[in-house]
């Protein structure tokens, strides 16, 4: 440690960091622009200068390391002098446009320009003009005149998101944030550079021109798309979500977002949504009033009880729902005395679980692993927080390994890759447990197994070091083969020290399993529910023919059943469908979701439901009542929370450890045998019913991409 003084105060810090760091931990503020915690040092705005005794001239606090003894002062007349000089050249070839400037109120340079600028600029000659650029559907480029080259968007690009799309052309008067050649911003995590420019000339495309700042209410919310459960700050005018941003949780999302969760309120606001119950009506889709349909869907689940049985209904529920509204699901459906219901649209095998199946590690220990093998994901495009947290790990020498049909890029150096279809990755796999056996002495779990020398390398790799993990991605757990994958990675992982886990799907997958979404019996899997075994069919949440692996054969086997009920914010499911219930999404109900370390997330209203939507867990709970079903008495989703976790609301952070376990029921001995289909994994943006209803996010290259390639199918 070494100890200065700041403004007098005496400050311990650690050898190494530097004044700011300093300044941070005694609760002084500096200005700055370009320095940010999360980012390298770049020194190039210079308003952070501050006044060193013995230094010949102002030194910039973010780039100046700390020495035993130093005696620093931020408020002296010289410091002053020297931020306010800084501030007058910055404000040189700024415009004057803050009344209509979407920075306006939350703007870094508006706030300094206030503490540390003049009255008047002396500046009369013509200020320098910057072409306007088209840079993509999500981040505004269109006023770059704004800029003052503090440079954190391309260091973001560099160090965060591993892709330099954005950098500085020419020198001195002419110098500009370019993507140099024209192309557009097509990073997952693009929106990130939205937050970290201070100033107006990096703004959100979708947002602009919609509000002003000090006209929103705030509200802490969680991302309902991907396991990571970012948190969010929900932003509302006038009852309608109007903008979305990161709010700051070091140990799950830092402090950034992926553009889907940015971006995905786009879908709250449109055209597509269901405001008012409808049922279908000799083949006419007409709306009614809640009691209608309520009674309507109550009666027809008796009526089929009634002539064929319990067995005859079912839920599928997708794991994107809140525990609230899966809990509730589950116990409606073995109410009515079935045990068909299942989260798992997208699996090819359906074998019973040991446990929940999880992360098997919290989210940060990503960003310190000295060696991790990825199986079955490209992990940059479905968990793209996973994926920046692996990154770091990177590039401090870790070792990125991967099993996969094709090569990703995932924006980061990728030590080994090990290429073959997906009936292929048990092999794989196989190949670097004998490779392991081998070193240590031990008998192969697979019998007459030759590694080769990449898979040599990947079992050296996962004996280096201490912090080491092997992920099972979204083609892994939904692959025909999925017990056996698990299976020899707990081996591998068993031998070598590392921990196994799977990366989970979506925003609930594990909450999902612990609330029991899936049969516990002899109850039908998403599959033979999907195939028409069922004759009545809850579907929470779920467009069976997008979030299924049956795909449109999906709609053709629920078409045979005789009642198929929607409960969705949006009208989907319209041509197999025959009551269409409105629920609330995410801003507009409160719940809870689990993400993939287990971590219990709760979130309130951010907005007023939308025309006569109600909260999926109140139309569940009142079906519930209709039916007569016990046990649904519940006054809010906080009741419904400690009834599903077993504890008082609010008290339970993580799931409890016991539940946690990715132990696997397959017996390893030889490779399976027999078919095994391509997994069906979702891409970026076509994940959930919100992503693929917002405009923005379906005008990206990569929705664009994933177009072609399904039309290319298709064809």
């Amino acid at each position: 440690m070494v100890e200065i003084e700041l403004d007098g105060k005496k400050v311990e810090v650690p050898e190494g960091s530097m004044v700011m760091h300093a300044a941070e931990k005694a609760g002084t503020y500096i200005p700055h622009f370009c320095y940010h915690k999360k980012l390298s040092i770049a020194a190039n705005c210079r308003m952070c200068l501050v006044d060193v005794e013995k230094a010949p001239k102002p030194l910039p606090a973010c780039a100046t390391p700390v020495t035993q003894g130093m005696v620093v002062h931020t408020k002296s007349e010289r410091a002053i002098k020297a931020q306010q000089s800084v501030m007058e050249f910055l404000l040189i070839n700024h415009p004057l446009d803050c009344p209509i400037c979407d920075q306006g109120g939350e703007c870094q340079l508006q706030d300094l320009a206030v503490g540390y600028g003049m009255g008047s600029s002396r500046y009369g000659e013509e200020k320098r003009v910057v072409t306007h650029k088209d840079v993509g559907p999500l981040v505004s480029m269109e006023e770059m005149a704004r800029c003052i080259h503090c440079t954190r968007c391309v260091r973001f690009g560099e160090e965060i998101a591993g892709v330099m799309e954005l950098g500085m052309v020419n020198r001195g008067e002419h110098a500009e944030i370019t993507t140099v050649v024209g192309d557009t911003i097509d990073s997952e995590l693009s929106g990130n550079v939205i937050d970290l420019c201070p100033v107006g000339a990096l703004t959100s495309k979708p947002f602009r021109y919609s509000a002003r700042t000090w006209e929103l209410s705030r509200r802490k919310s969680v991302s309902p798309h991907d396991s990571t459960g970012a948190n969010l700050i929900v932003q509302v005018k006038n009852h309608r979500v109007m903008r979305v941003l990161p709010l700051q949780n070091e140990e799950v999302n830092e402090c950034w977002l992926a553009d889907r969760d940015r971006f995905s309120y786009e879908a709250l606001n449109g055209e597509a949504r269901l405001t008012r119950p409808m049922l279908k009506q000799g083949g006419q889709w007409a709306e009614v009033d809640w009691q209608t349909a309520l009674e309507y869907v109550a009666n027809g689940l008796q009526n089929i009880r009634a002539e064929h049985g319990a067995q005859a209904i079912g839920a599928l529920v997708s794991p994107h729902s809140t525990l609230e509204e899966l809990h509730l699901a589950a116990r409606l459906v073995r109410g009515l005395g079935s045990d068909n219901i299942d989260h798992r649209l997208r699996h090819a095998e359906f074998a019973p679980a040991a446990g929940v199946r999880w992360l098997g590690m919290p989210i940060a220990a990503l960003s310190t692993l000295q060696s991790v093998l990825v199986v079955g994901s490209n992990v940059r495009k479905d968990h793209p927080l996973f994926a920046q947290r692996i990154r770091q790990a990177a590039r401090v020498g870790g070792c990125v390994m991967a099993i996969n049909a094709v090569t990703y890029d995932w924006a980061m150096p990728v030590e080994h890759t090990l290429l073959a279809p997906a009936s292929g990755w048990a092999g794989l796999l196989a190949q670097v447990a004998a490779a392991v056996a081998a070193e240590k002495g031990l008998q192969a779990p697979v019998a007459d197994v030759q590694p080769d020398e990449a898979a040599r390398a990947v079992a050296a790799a996962l004996q280096r070091g201490e912090r080491k993990a092997i992920l099972l991605g979204n083609a892994a757990a939904h692959h025909a083969h999925a017990s056996t994958l698990l299976a020899l990675a707990q081996w591998i992982g068993e031998h070598t020290g590392a921990s196994v886990g799977y990366l989970t799907e979506a925003a609930n997958t594990v909450g999902a399993q612990f609330v029991g979404a899936q049969p516990q019996g002899d109850g039908l899997n998403a599959r033979q529910m999907l195939q028409g075994g069922a004759k009545a069919v809850l579907l929470l949440n779920t467009e069976p023919e997008y979030d299924s692996a049956l795909g449109a054969e999906a709609a053709a086997g629920l078409a045979q059943a005789e009642m198929v009920v929607t409960l969705s914010p949006f009208k989907a499911n319209l041509e197999f469908s025959d009551v269409l219930l409105p629920i609330a999404p995410f801003s507009e109900t409160s719940g809870t979701f689990v993400n993939a370390e287990g971590r219990v997330q709760s979130f309130h209203t951010a907005a007023r439901p939308l025309g006569e939507a109600r909260p999926g867990w109140k139309v569940l709970r009142v079906l519930g009542n209709l039916l007569g079903i016990e046990g649904m008495d519940f006054e809010t989703s906080q009741d419904v929370l400690a009834e599903a976790t077993g504890a008082p609301a609010g008290s339970l952070s993580h799931l409890p450890a016991e539940r946690l376990d990715n132990r696997s029921t397959a017996v390893l001995g030889a490779l399976p045998s027999g078919e095994c289909p391509e997994p069906v994994v979702a891409s970026i943006y076509e994940l959930d019913s919100l992503v693929r209803r917002a405009p923005s996010l379906q005008l990206t290259a990569d929705a664009r991409a994933a177009r072609a390639a399904r039309e290319g199918a298709a064809r």
